[in-house]
């Protein structure tokens, strides 16, 4: 049997050798895709407030410490812990340990419903209560040595040959799910493979509000495509995101509005209409109450700090 001091050198050794894999196929800031629905990220710097919209993923920290909030909850994790999202959720994030010595090294997989629910019909594992409580979409938990050893063995695969890759890439992506399926987590990955459940359908008016964030909300409407009553599915809404869905629809305007300035020049009147403001002063202080400055005064900011970037 592992004893403890020896199951704590193995893990070291993972964690080097993850670290320097990732550095390896990103020697640059910035993000790359080596394999299907698998990305590496580098920063060395501390970087935030980044405002971003999460997908259903697994997250793992190779070298730095990240900060993830979601409502009026901080969630931090490190080398030594992952978080796990199962739903779209508009969080903030920054990174609060990064150097040019030490960057802040990270991987992505993104995690798909249909996946986990074939793995769970394989282990024989059930399905959560449907009429049971929804849980929050987004939590981090400790990074145990089976789970690490498997994330590594993925990272491996970005720098095996194609057809190696390609077999091998979906038994592995399995295996981590089966990994997550049998830790603390388990019942909340379990919940986003639910169909009818209270889970899927929040997931389902996430789509919704996502795919018509510049049109009116109309609560009483968004909850009967979905098949909920307003005040169950408001109930369950924020349970799982954290945000009422009125406030979710304003950052998903905002986050998008902030990126057409930035991506294609435009004014922000122009911007604050195509996402769905009709008045120009309340999408002023819409924005400055979400990322902190006026519309003109954060992209400019933003801006310099691309060009800094791209220079160092």
């Amino acid at each position: 049997m592992t004893t403890e001091p020896d199951t704590r050198a193995l893990e070291s050794v993972y964690r080097t050798e993850l670290t320097a894999r990732i550095a390896r196929a990103l020697p640059n800031n910035g993000a790359v895709t080596p394999l299907e629905g698998l990305s590496f990220y580098r920063a060395s710097s501390t970087r935030g407030p980044i405002h971003t919209v999460t997908l259903p993923s697994l997250c793992v920290i190779a070298q730095g410490v990240k900060e993830v909030y979601l409502g009026d909850k901080t969630y931090c994790y490190d080398p030594y812990s992952y978080l796990l999202t199962t739903v779209e959720l508009p969080v903030i994030g920054q990174l609060t340990e990064a150097s040019p010595e030490t960057p802040y090294l990270a991987l992505r997989l993104i995690l798909d419903p249909a996946l986990i629910a074939s793995v769970m019909l394989d282990a024989g594992l059930p399905a959560p209560r449907r009429e049971g409580g929804s849980l929050r979409g987004l939590e981090v938990s400790p990074l145990g040595t089976d789970l690490l050893e498997t994330t590594l063995r993925l990272v491996r695969l970005a720098e095996a040959p194609p057809s190696e890759a390609r077999v091998l890439l979906p038994l592995v992506t399995r295996e981590i799910v089966f990994r997550l399926l049998q830790g603390e987590q388990s019942a909340r990955l379990r919940q986003i493979a639910v169909l009818g459940g209270h889970a899927e359908r929040i997931a389902q008016a996430i789509g919704l509000l996502r795919k018509d964030f510049d049109k009116q909300l109309r609560i009483e409407q968004l909850a009967k495509e979905i098949g909920m009553s307003p005040s169950v599915f408001h109930e369950h809404f924020k349970a799982v995101t954290a945000l009422s869905p009125l406030q979710f629809q304003k950052h998903l305007r905002l986050q998008e509005a902030r990126r057409l300035m930035l991506s294609e020049d435009i004014d922000a009147a122009s911007a604050g209409h195509r996402v769905g403001y009709e008045d120009p002063s309340q999408f002023s202080k819409e924005y400055k109450r979400l990322f902190g400055d006026p519309p003109l005064r954060d992209i400019e900011r933003l801006r310099q700090s691309f060009h800094s970037a791209s220079a160092a």
